[in-house]
């Protein structure tokens, strides 16, 4: 199960974090990381950790502006969201994986636990 928090709204150029705890049974080798979808848009690959080796992944719209990372003994990951644009404005899902390979870590079908979804919005 995957609880996530840390949505809301923000002004452009502002910042906000989400988390996202993994609770229930784990094993040691899992990625966590984030969707999201805009409305009218596909959902998109946003960013991704290997919890085991903290090997990160991110989509080309976010890469220098969001940071992910991870929190092994609380199995949570977070992503910091920085130099936020309108163009971010989605619905946030967090997703869980198991024992992924770095080629399949930006793919939708990796990831068999899949959050409630946080809203993020960002007025220009």
């Amino acid at each position: 199960q995957l609880q996530a928090s840390g949505g809301g709204l923000v002004q452009a150029g502002g910042s906000l974090r989400l988390s996202c705890e993994a609770s229930g049974r784990t094993s040691s080798d899992y990625t966590m990381g984030w969707f999201r979808q805009a409305p009218g848009k596909e959902r998109e690959f946003v960013a991704t950790i290997r919890f085991r080796d903290g090997i990160t992944a991110y989509g080309a719209t976010v890469k220098g502006r969001f940071t992910i990372s991870r929190d092994n003994a609380k199995n949570t990951a977070y992503l910091q969201m920085n130099s936020l644009k309108p163009e971010d404005t989605a619905l946030y899902y967090c997703v869980l994986g198991r024992r992924l390979i770095m080629s399949s870590m930006r793919s939708q079908s990796s990831y068999g636990n899949w959050g409630q979804g946080t809203l993020v919005t960002v007025s220009s």
